[in-house]
């Protein structure tokens, strides 16, 4: 139970106050009038740093992107309608990236509400679909346990996204109110012995047994718990969508990853598996590839699937076995009841990381760039700790395919799709921590949905390198146009400014790089200089995805 002590304050004093006791540390936003008593409180919030960025969906993406980096609680400030609507990107990707965040937006005032006032949207109606709890503060007096509810419902179960809206006379409001003095704890569900026991005796049955694991709450003693049970069993690991760095990819055990653009090594592996484990997974589009694998008509297939909320189970799988827990005691529990796993076929989990290790070798590219030999110097060159992050589009297969993410290294890319998403991540991994390596893989429509935000790194000190893969398209739509409609190119050609100069600009090292061989010395430049760079990657049209080329394509298409 929190301790608490009594105040008189205003909203807006209240609602830092009661933040800050919490323990939140960072905050990501826009400036408005509207919250403007929430900023004031802000310059004396010891602990406390707002990061003032140049658009609402740049924030939104940075309090996701820092969320998932540190497990913490992601806050957002924005102003009331455009800011909302500007943000409302960030509340997408942290529901379906299961993180725990929190949007503030200044609402406009109790007086006003009802008459379409200024900017006035009814942020229930706007945001409850996408997010876990939407509410408004209409009384000062409640913004602690208001806060109390949001820090909670972010976090507890399926963690996600909450909306908060704040009328601006509330904020301005005095009232005595109660902060607590401590963070609540965070509770964790666990499996019943029951469960345990039925996990262990299907292992004892199972020859070619997978876990597919991923998905909110694998902290650091989440991905120890998996690290010690994989060995005990040595049971193979496939990631979920994204998921690389909950187990370390140059580990024998680790043979693949089950998201868009399945290969054809990884969907082998989970076809031909007798018992596929998901732990703490949704089991969405991309962990099914397209919903065609564990199906009704899997045959002896079994599948488990473990989650910290009841409301996956059945949404797309009907499994065999369903247990609600957060990855971290289940995997405990697990460890600790020593599975054996005696008829484990050896040479389906070698064959399996064989075709793993293939996969990661890209053919030759069309072009004096070889984005494959590019990407094979980033993997020699990335630290230990190193964060790489991606927006959505064809280029991201690079970093979610070709690139190989040791047992500290993190990769943090939107389980949305969201493009734009990269280069705000990459700023404020680079504000949490300054010392890691911070690489981000842009496309070049990619990158001008945010290169607003190497303003943000500016102003923070911070730098991180952005590699443009600079196509002249937008490559995602040019592959499927061509495939329904070849030869038809529509809306999907780009003009693109010169990014060097535009790095420049933000006082960065800015570089083009047009052939393979030059790439080497602009990166070692670029990694070297304090406050950070873009390198513009000139790479050709043809090469649509690292193993089809548009060629192929059209040809295919007849």
């Amino acid at each position: 139970m929190t301790h608490a002590n009594h105040q008189r304050l205003s909203g807006g004093q209240a609602l830092v106050k009661t933040l800050t006791a919490l323990g939140a540390r960072r905050g990501f936003g826009v400036p408005g009038e509207s919250y403007l008593e929430v900023l004031d409180a802000m310059y004396d919030a010891n602990g406390f740093r707002f990061i003032g960025t140049r658009n609402e969906g740049g924030a939104g993406f940075m309090a996701e992107a820092w969320a998932r980096l540190t497990g913490e609680v992601g806050l957002c400030f924005v102003t009331r309608g455009p800011g909302a609507t500007n943000a409302s990107i960030g509340v997408h990707t942290a529901m379906q990236g299961s993180t725990p965040m929190i949007l503030f937006i200044g609402q406009v005032g109790l007086d006003h509400q009802g008459y379409e006032a200024f900017q006035e949207v009814d942020y229930r109606k706007m945001f409850g679909p996408l997010a876990k709890w939407v509410t408004e503060i209409t009384n000062a007096e409640r913004v602690p346990e208001t806060i109390l509810r949001a820090w909670t419902i972010a976090q507890a179960g399926r963690p996600g996204p909450v909306v908060v809206a704040l009328p601006e006379d509330m904020l301005r409001a005095v009232a005595d109110v109660t902060i607590p003095e401590n963070p609540l704890p965070v509770c964790q569900s666990g499996p019943s012995p029951d469960a345990v026991g039925q996990m262990v005796e299907k292992l004892g049955h199972a020859k070619r047994p997978v876990m597919v694991v991923g998905g909110a709450g694998f902290d650091a003693d989440a991905k120890e718990a998996l690290k010690q049970f994989q060995a005990q069993t040595g049971i193979p690991v496939v990631s979920a969508f994204r998921y690389h760095y909950v187990f370390d990819n140059t580990h024998a055990g680790f043979v693949g990853e089950a998201g868009v653009g399945m290969t054809a090594n990884t969907r082998k592996v989970l076809e031909s598996a007798d018992l596929v484990l998901g732990i703490g997974v949704r089991f969405g589009e991309m962990t099914t590839d397209t919903f065609t694998l564990f199906g009704k008509d899997r045959g002896n297939q079994l599948v488990v699937q473990t989650h910290p909320s009841a409301d996956e189970f059945g949404k797309v799988v009907q499994t065999d076995l369903a247990i609600q827990s957060h990855s971290g005691p289940l995997l405990n529990a697990l460890r600790m009841a020593q599975p054996k796993v005696p008829a484990l076929d050896l040479d389906w989990v070698n064959d399996a990381r064989k075709g793993y290790e293939i996969s990661l070798t890209a053919p030759a590219q069309p072009g004096p760039l070889d984005m494959g030999q590019v990407t094979g110097q980033v993997q020699a060159a990335l630290t230990e700790t190193a964060v790489v992050t991606s927006g959505a589009g064809n280029f991201a297969i690079w970093t979610n395919k070709f690139l190989s993410y040791g047992p500290n290294q993190t990769l943090l890319a939107p389980q949305s799709g969201a493009m734009g998403y990269g280069l705000p991540a990459a700023v404020a991994a680079k504000i949490e921590f300054p010392e890691r390596q911070v690489i981000c893989y842009c496309g070049d429509g990619d990158f001008q949905m945010n290169c607003q935000e190497l303003g943000t790194a500016m102003q923070a000190g911070v730098g991180p390198v952005i590699l443009v893969v600079n196509n002249g398209t937008y490559g995602t739509i040019r592959m499927h146009q061509e495939r329904h409609h070849p030869r038809r190119v529509s809306g999907t050609d780009l003009q693109n400014p010169d990014f060097a100069a535009l790095a420049r600009s933000y006082g960065m090292f800015g570089a083009q790089v047009t052939r393979t061989e030059d790439f080497a010395d602009v990166f070692t430049a670029a990694l070297a200089h304090p406050t950070g760079a873009v390198i513009d990657l000139i790479v050709d049209q043809t090469a649509i995805t690292p193993r089809l080329t548009l060629d192929q394509l059209q040809n295919s298409a007849k």
